[in-house]
């Protein structure tokens, strides 16, 4: 199901281009998201930053204030995007980065030898990307210091195998999953954004049902 990264300044023009193309949606709260049904059947429901449920007043501009009032963001959050050989990690105060790291470290792509070649590269790769690992969880335990909530991106696998290191085991990962490239500093940049617009799923109509 398509799911965007709305910022709430833009979200009252994106349910405005919704209405445009599928006509005014009738509005209602449930499950802690705002929901949207067109008169075409196309339909949209958009839940805030953090996980946070949504229970104000079924409005466009209601769900826009809820997003970005001081209850809706944690005092301190962090950012963790992680894939094979690359991290960024943020932590965010009062709306400001306050500590931030940007690292790489190398692991082999895949090959195409066989037997015991392939076995030995195998074995080289899963040690590299265990050092990748343990380097980026070092660097979490120190830059997210304080940071309960995370809002992580890029390898799911991969950002479990930071989270696994004891010393994170008070961290929990809220929403939305950040889909990254590599994590670069323009990268985490643009993350810790995202990491505060509301979450929306929209389907159009004539596309396959979805549960709403």
């Amino acid at each position: 199901m398509p799911e965007v990264l709305v910022p709430p300044a833009r979200w009252p023009r994106w349910v405005a281009n919704f209405a445009a193309s599928h006509g005014e949606p009738e509005l209602r709260v449930d499950g802690g998201a705002l929901h949207g049904t067109a008169p075409d059947d196309s339909w949209f429901r958009a839940a805030p930053p953090f996980s946070r449920p949504y229970a104000g007043a079924p409005e466009v501009d209601a769900l826009a204030v809820a997003a970005v009032t001081d209850s809706a963001a944690p005092a301190t959050w962090g950012v963790l995007l992680v894939r094979k050989g690359g991290f960024a990690i943020a932590r965010v105060e009062a709306g400001a980065v306050v500590a931030s790291k940007v690292g790489q470290r190398h692991v082999q792509g895949r090959t195409k030898a066989g037997g015991q070649s392939q076995q030995r590269f195998a074995r080289r790769r899963a040690n590299q990307a265990r050092v990748a690992y343990e380097a980026a969880a070092d660097h979490a335990f120190a830059v997210l210091a304080g940071a309960t909530e995370v809002v992580a991106g890029g390898d799911r696998g991969a950002v479990d195998e930071v989270l696994a290191d004891p010393r994170l085991s008070a961290v929990d990962v809220v929403g939305p999953w950040l889909a990254v490239p590599d994590p670069r500093r323009a990268v985490l940049d643009r993350a810790v954004l995202d990491a505060q617009a509301l979450v929306v799923m929209v389907e159009n109509a004539g596309a396959a049902p979805a549960q709403r």
